[in-house]
């Protein structure tokens, strides 16, 4: 008996589809019956695997924050999941490999043989490598498996009276589907109130406002040679700003033989001053590995620990003193038992003090005061994430220099294996992550809590330890500050426009304010579907066919809401069976901060597989549904 073709469209086409279409052809033959024709469709305005993100046409300059060895996109032995384990090369092993003929194919032949296991690859690199990964999952589907690619925006999608959905596309075609996966990633949103004004005021007195956004789409053409910039933020957006606006305007760096670098200005460049909540930039990535270490599961935050504590978890009372713990423990650990001459005691004597009340205590801090004589060893995390606190800076020159060392004293901790205890707190980190994204998906903490404290404080946390950028773009900096062109602005940098200027002030700073004419906000923004500019989003929303997290106070909007299969949820809280939402602005989505890690039991692996496992048991019953509809006639 033949049947009609079943069908599942995916909106958004990047890196979590790919992973989506290699979970479906591992578990295709298992769910759905042989010979069953299917129909995919890929509806994105960017590549397809590579999406807007990891786009091809974007400036070498551009590169990723990590190393080749760590990123993935295939399933290995460490990952925990239903579908059958299809292990596929990480990006370092690609490009040893099938990297070499697609790079070249990609016109890229100047990057082959250029990066090794620990190098930062551009973007434009892993761009190719998607897209090589989006292939060989095609070439996996059954041969029944038909796929049409739609290189444009979807603007709607409605159900229909017979079950299916119609996805309507911008230039007016339909394309109809059993079920659908909105994985769009980040969405573009409005301007908040606070940003809205700040650009009508900057208009007024003629001044020019870059705000938040993805540093590759934005314009900065603008902004003339040596004119004075205040940038607000300085994370992983900052880094690619400053990469643009020197030595993409023609400026190169050249190594010395101390083994610092100096820039050799074009002339075309700015003046960045820059400064943000901490006022010094994220932690450079490690330059080093412990060998055949292995990161320890979580011991004091575990899903374990989650699942015994009250039905609504605060973050602050039950969470936050476990973090601490948790990353205390690993810190310590590492440090008796890999620098043993460093400390007066022994792990397990450690350990029996901080299993007393955690280490947060005032016993605690006193114990290790008394047992770890070097300050540069002890874990005092209040410190490590806000360095300049409590300091005061008598003039810019002082900032300037305080900062700088900061940073130079950073990168030589980064690299030096002797203070491993550093990779073992962020192999931790990574534990955590995966632990308070089990506490959101299951509902345990309430939408405030989430946005402030897990997505808000700790995100903000993990990335200024675990999410910097590679080692030599801050050398860059440091290069760039010593030729003039970065100011530091100090922590608690804060902008208003007076006589039409923008004027920028840290009031941790006895000098005089930063005064320019451009203002540029270096950072991604926060999601908020509410204010989003999609407009498939937005349709859905008003015709509530889609629900927004509420988050209670005064946050304006968070994300929206899915189950625990990541179906979407509707206004009326029902859940639409045949409609999958994924990515960073769906509430609880996993893995949308980055790439899986090689070995890692990867959260955002298991969820496409589960995902893409239901989506195919989907197709499989709508398949029999058919087959039941036809004997009845």
């Amino acid at each position: 008996m033949s049947h009609r073709p079943v069908s599942v469209a995916f909106v958004g086409a990047g890196p979590r589809t790919v992973v989506l279409l290699e979970r479906m052809a591992a578990s295709f033959d298992e769910l759905v019956a042989s010979g069953t024709p299917v129909e995919i469709q890929l509806i994105d305005p960017y590549p397809i695997g590579a999406g807007r993100i990891w786009r091809d046409d974007q400036s070498p300059l551009l590169w990723m924050n990590s190393v080749a060895r760590d990123v993935t996109v295939f399933t290995d032995e460490s990952v925990q999941c239903e579908g059958p384990i299809r292990p596929g090369p990480s990006l370092a092993d690609w490009l040893s490999s099938e990297g070499v003929d697609a790079l070249r194919a990609a016109g890229l032949s100047h990057h082959i043989g250029a990066f090794g296991p620990d190098d930062f690859v551009p973007r434009e690199v892993q761009s190719v490598y998607l897209q090589w990964a989006f292939r060989r999952a095609l070439a996996t589907l059954p041969a029944n498996v038909s796929v049409w690619e739609h290189r444009q925006q979807a603007i709607a999608v409605y159900d229909e009276p017979d079950g299916q959905q119609s996805v309507e596309l911008i230039d007016g075609h339909m394309v109809r589907a059993d079920v659908t996966v909105l994985a769009q990633g980040y969405l573009d949103r409005h301007l908040d109130a606070q940003q809205q004004r700040l650009a009508s005021d900057a208009a007024a007195a003629g001044l020019r406002y870059i705000p938040a956004g993805y540093t590759a789409d934005l314009d900065f053409s603008a902004i003339r040679p040596g004119e004075d910039v205040v940038v607000r933020g300085f994370g992983l957006a900052f880094i690619d700003l400053m990469a643009l606006l020197c030595e993409g305007r023609g400026g190169r760096f050249i190594e010395q033989t101390d083994g610092t670098l100096r820039y050799d200005p074009s002339g075309l460049e700015p003046v960045l001053h820059v400064g943000s909540r901490r006022g010094v930039p994220y932690h450079a990535k490690l330059g080093y590995d412990i060998s055949a270490a292995v990161p320890r599961p979580p011991q004091y935050l575990s899903t374990a620990a989650i699942d015994a504590m009250p039905a609504h978890i605060d973050f602050e009372r039950d969470l936050r003193p476990l973090i601490t713990t948790e990353l205390a423990a690993a810190h310590y650990e590492r440090l008796a038992t890999a620098h043993p001459e460093r400390i007066h005691a022994t792990w397990p004597e450690i350990r029996a003090v901080l299993n007393l009340g955690g280490a947060d205590t005032e016993a605690f801090a006193d114990y290790i005061y008394s047992v770890v004589p070097d300050e540069g060893d002890r874990f005092e995390l209040g410190q490590i994430d806000r360095p300049l606190r409590g300091l005061h800076f008598e003039s810019a020159e002082d900032v300037d220099a305080a900062v700088a060392h900061y940073v130079d004293a950073d990168l030589r901790r980064r690299a030096d294996p002797n203070y491993s205890a550093d990779r073992a707190v962020f192999d931790a980190l990574l534990g955590v992550y995966g632990v308070l994204a089990y506490a959101v998906t299951t509902g345990r903490l309430s939408g405030i809590d989430r946005i402030t404290r897990v997505e808000g404080s700790f995100h903000s946390l993990f990335s200024f330890l675990a999410s910097g950028p590679p080692p030599r773009r801050l050398r860059e900096l440091l290069a760039l500050h010593r030729a003039g062109l970065v100011r530091f602005g100090g922590p608690d940098w804060q902008v208003h426009i007076a006589d039409n200027q923008f004027i920028a002030q840290s009031a941790a700073v006895d000098a005089s304010a930063t005064k320019a004419k451009v203002l540029i906000d270096a950072w991604l923004p926060r999601p908020d579907v509410a204010a989003t500019t999609d407009p498939l989003i937005r349709g859905l929303l008003l015709a509530g066919e889609l629900a927004v997290e509420d988050l209670g106070g005064d946050l304006p909007g968070g994300q929206l809401l899915a189950d625990a299969q990541s179906r979407a949820i509707r206004a009326d809280r029902s859940v639409h069976p045949r409609r999958f939402l994924l990515g960073p602005s769906v509430s609880g989505s996993a893995g949308s901060s980055g790439f899986a890690r090689p070995h890692f039991n990867a959260p955002g692996l298991r969820q496409n597989d589960r995902v893409a496992r239901q989506i195919l048991a989907v197709l499989g019953s709508r398949v029999t549904e058919d087959a039941l509809a036809s004997e009845r006639v």
